[in-house]
């Protein structure tokens, strides 16, 4: 359904560092680094194209977070959705909601919510087994 996600940066090496720390955990890794060009490209294994973007503006403007703007990022389970949030706090990241189930968007939503080091808002979720 998405060919990628992009998001501004007015620190790339920062960004950088940041989602270094945090995509691995979710099956992606850095397939491009360019800080003349100002691109940090990452995918799943054996894909070069797609994927997560963390870009300067092409316009030359400072990079700003979009109000109402959520990245939502799958995880396998609720182990995987901790570990990225633990990582993404280490790395710089700012808590914006612990782990845990959210029952008021869906009794089997389980994630945890993240601001990346320019303020862009990541969710990391997983559906929980439903028992029958």
């Amino acid at each position: 359904m998405f060919s990628h996600i992009t998001l501004g940066s007015n620190d790339l090496k920062r960004s950088r560092d940041f989602y270094d720390a945090v995509l691995p955990i979710l099956g992606l890794s850095r397939r491009f680094y360019d800080e003349e060009s100002g691109w940090v490209i990452y995918a799943p294994p054996g894909e070069t194209s797609g994927g997560f973007f963390v870009c300067r503006p092409i316009d030359g403007k400072p990079a700003s977070v979009g109000n109402g703007t959520t990245i939502g990022l799958l995880a396998p389970d609720p182990e995987t959705v901790n570990r990225f949030f633990d990582a993404a706090i280490s790395a710089g990241g700012k808590a914006e909601g612990a782990p845990g189930t959210r029952p008021n968007y869906s009794p089997d939503f389980y994630g945890a919510y993240v601001r990346d080091p320019e303020g862009h808002k990541i969710c990391c979720m997983c559906l929980l087994e439903q028992e029958a």
